[in-house]
């Protein structure tokens, strides 16, 4: 199991900070998050998140770099396209790319006329600018015509570091039901960011590994559908799952440990609560390094 942490608050300076510290300190990634302008208790700076990332990856040498997750539908597809390549090149190949649908309280969505807001939609849309952006990793020129996304033609005569980047989708889960249009989009990318249907209640290891086993057996029969899919079933697929591990070491490990086993392969540290969580804490909680297995 890898481990990674989101800087989820803080000033930009305080941001890239705790990148270094992350890696100075064993972490295995670096993740911001990507929204323009929320409401409530999450008033707040809120800094574009491939800026992060880039100076993040100027000051690093080692650790994977994200957002938990890119708000792919409020994005312009070249534009994306463009900034990640940015990030991908100057990081050496470090960047990944987990993606969902997006929230509508951001003002990015709602103060937008002409903004895809519905969940069908902007999952449609989700689906159409990641068929955009692997073409565009061909280095090749190519248009795009989709049901919400047309194009003419549009080079990247760069390809990625590593020939593309990996795409993590956020998928959900409901053992009784399984939503399979959903978990499909997983397998057809690199990972899944998990999470369970109807709630926000976090997932037990008993959730992760069912998911993991539904997973494991469709993407076997995806992988002998044709060559394309062939390939794709030889690429690593990871199971992301945020989490806030305790301060106890030995409770920390134990509870990766568990989750490890039930098939997660990078476990994300999570701390959210705007009126609890400080900068201070998450340099504290950085600095205390991730659990030895």
């Amino acid at each position: 199991m890898k481990f990674g942490f989101i800087s989820s608050f803080g000033t930009i300076d305080q941001h890239v900070a705790l990148a270094r510290e992350s890696e100075e300190h064993g972490w295995d990634g670096f993740f911001t998050w990507d929204a323009i302008n929320l409401g409530g208790e999450w008033a707040m700076p809120v800094y574009d998140p491939f800026a992060v990332l880039a100076a993040a990856a100027t000051v690093t040498e080692r650790i994977t770099l994200g957002a938990m997750v890119f708000a792919v539908p409020r994005h312009r597809p070249w534009e994306l396209a463009q900034r990640a390549l940015t990030v991908d090149r100057l990081s050496g190949g470090r960047l990944v790319l987990p993606v969902g649908i997006g929230v509508t309280d951001d003002h990015g969505f709602t103060s937008v006329p002409g903004q895809v807001t519905g969940l069908k939609e902007r999952a449609q849309l989700l689906d159409e600018t990641l068929a955009w952006l692997e073409q565009s990793w061909s280095g090749e020129e190519f248009e795009f015509q989709g049901e919400h996304l047309s194009t003419g033609p549009f080079q990247f005569p760069e390809q990625p570091v590593n020939g593309r980047i990996p795409v993590w989708p956020v998928g959900v889960w409901d053992a009784e039901r399984p939503p399979v249009k959903n978990l499909q989009r997983t397998l057809r990318w690199d990972g899944i960011v998990p999470q369970l249907r109807g709630t926000a209640d976090d997932l037990a290891p008993e959730h992760i590994a069912g998911l993991v086993d539904w997973l494991t057996t469709h993407r076997q029969d995806r992988a002998t559908a044709d060559g394309a899919e062939r390939t794709r079933g030889d690429r690593p697929f990871e199971v992301i799952l945020q989490g806030k591990l305790p301060s106890d070491p030995a409770e920390a490990a134990e509870a990766a440990r568990t989750m490890a086993d039930a098939g997660v392969t990078w476990w994300i540290d999570s701390w959210w609560d705007p009126s609890t969580v400080t900068p201070e804490m998450l340099l504290e909680k950085v600095r205390q390094g991730p659990p030895s297995l």
